[in-house]
């Protein structure tokens, strides 16, 4: 991911002191956050979903792509710098290859949960209680459908003079 970095060098940076939170459940920025050296945690209410420390880890995509709020909280464990695209959408829109990473980890993320709740299946197959939702899950997330995409204004030349 130090490629990314890379690649977006000459967005602005910004850095958070140790406790600072970065992103807010419930909230929207509309900026994507890209790590270039130090720890955060990512939170759910009260629980801890991961703790990351790899430069070029991002922030904030989920939310500007979806069009929604923040789905946990990004808090800094120690002095955390990051890059900052601000109105992340029309960064996306103007570079192609950050979109393709980001369309990339997000298949990636996809797959590694199909394959976490296909194993979960088997693993409670025979068993009658809130684990049979398993299928319903994984049905939803196979086969379900997003929103249109808000189309972008097309801009139409002139009527030709005779």
């Amino acid at each position: 991911m130090s490629h990314l970095i890379e690649l977006c060098n000459f967005l602005p940076s910004r850095t958070y002191a140790k406790g600072e939170d970065v992103l807010v459940d419930g909230k929207n920025s509309g900026n994507l956050y890209i790590l270039v050296e130090g720890k955060v945690e990512v939170v759910k209410g009260d629980v801890q979903i991961s703790r990351v420390s790899m430069p070029g880890a991002m922030f904030g995509e989920m939310s500007v792509l979806l069009h929604q709020p923040h789905m946990a909280t990004v808090r800094c464990l120690t002095e955390s710098k990051f890059l900052v695209a601000e109105n992340a959408r029309e960064f996306f829109d103007q570079h192609p290859e950050v979109t393709l990473i980001v369309a990339e980890l997000l298949a990636s993320r996809l797959s590694s949960l199909t394959r976490y709740l296909v194993d979960l299946k088997h693993q409670f197959d025979d068993q009658k209680d809130h684990l049979s939702m398993v299928d319903e899950v994984l049905e939803s997330l196979l086969h379900h459908q997003p929103k249109q995409r808000p189309q972008q204004k097309q801009q139409t030349a002139p009527p030709a003079e005779d």
